[in-house]
């Protein structure tokens, strides 16, 4: 009698995760879970209240004013009734809104050119082995801890027409006296000459937090090139902190361009704001007498988007000028940089070849 042995069936392989076929998962634990959901949501936690505070305080007030800007709005009466584009239509036909946006522009320039060159200046002197480093850094950033206030009083006596300093000395030494708070010029310069005492030690500190993070390394090896320091500086050192040059000036232009305190205590004694003829009225004391002088809050904020977005467009202009730059002196370094290779492989095969010469001869 012969007896059949079935051979035993073998395991089935387990089923693979594919489409649609979830693999079996175990519950877990609610501590499990709950670390689960730390690490899924709680990054959303920390970066809530960013934006919930720029919601209350950056977005709604953006999005309010630019329906504001639409109305014919009174200060004292409120809203009035719906005009559109009026406001701004109205605003770019006034002779006004111009003369203060020349009038900011040139104060801006004047200001934001010179201070960026001193900043750079004064943050590559405090980048060397100096003594007492630590005092003159301090002394860098004293005018930036000043409140504007002080600051306008102060420079507003100094360039006063009649007893200021600036004037007195002039006429001692023979000159005419010179009508800052009358004329364009020289009260253009008169403030960006306030902005710059201010704002240059600040800049001047954060353009020397980007030098001293430069690698060593790169300056020793372009000095042992035969570099000096002035072509060490504008070979190594700029391109190095180019990034930190750029939020300098995005920076600056978005400070010069909303100027208020100076032009506005220049001259406190003024009844029209920035001076008799507004010669140095800016762009944001404008929309201020619009608002609050002649109570007209929907052309203020018709000026207060146009001046947003003029901000935006010239931040933009700036990105776009700085990464050209960047770009072609990339395209340079990389031309120099195949030309030398070219120049030694060039050299190379004329070292092979006399060296083959001379082993035939």
């Amino acid at each position: 009698m012969t007896s059949t042995i079935t051979p035993p069936k073998e395991a089935a392989p387990p089923a693979r995760a594919g489409r649609g076929i979830r693999p079996p998962r175990a519950d877990l634990t609610p501590r499990q879970r709950l670390n689960r959901w730390d690490v899924k949501y709680s990054p959303y936690l920390y970066v809530a209240p960013f934006f919930v505070l720029f919601g209350l305080i950056g977005l709604f007030p953006l999005v309010y004013t630019f329906v504001v800007s639409l109305n014919d709005w009174n200060l004292l009466t409120g809203p009035g009734e719906w005009i559109g584009l009026q406001n701004f239509t109205d605003e770019l036909q006034s002779p006004l809104f111009w003369n203060s946006l020349f009038n900011t522009f040139s104060i801006f320039l004047l200001s934001a050119v010179p201070q960026l060159i001193a900043a750079i200046v004064i943050a590559a002197v405090l980048d060397q082995n100096i003594r007492s480093k630590t005092f003159w850094r301090l002394s860098v950033i004293l005018p930036y801890v000043v409140t504007p206030v002080a600051v306008t009083l102060i420079f507003s006596n100094v360039f006063g027409e009649k007893y200021g300093l600036i004037n007195n000395l002039l006429t001692t030494i023979g000159a005419d006296p010179v009508m800052w708070k009358t004329e364009t010029l020289p009260s253009h310069l008169a403030i960006a000459t306030m902005v710059n005492w201010r704002w240059t030690g600040y800049n001047a500190l954060i353009l020397l937090a980007a030098m001293q993070a430069v690698p060593r390394d790169v300056h020793e090896a372009a000095a042992i090139d035969g570099a000096g320091a002035v072509r060490r500086f504008f070979s190594v050192t700029i391109p190095s902190i180019r990034p930190t040059i750029i939020f300098v000036i995005i920076t600056a232009t978005i400070g010069g361009l909303q100027i208020f305190t100076e032009p506005k205590l220049f001259n406190a004694t003024s009844s029209i704001p920035g001076g008799p003829q507004r010669q140095y009225q800016t762009t944001v004391l404008y929309l201020w007498d619009l608002a609050f002088n002649r109570q007209d809050f929907g052309r203020a904020a018709a000026v207060a988007w146009m001046l947003f977005l003029i901000v935006v467009a010239v931040g933009l202009i700036n990105f776009w000028l700085s990464r050209r730059i960047a770009g072609v002196e990339a395209r340079v370094a990389r031309r120099g940089a195949r030309s030398t290779r070219s120049t030694r492989s060039a050299r190379s095969a004329r070292t092979a070849r006399t060296a083959r010469k001379e082993a035939s001869s």
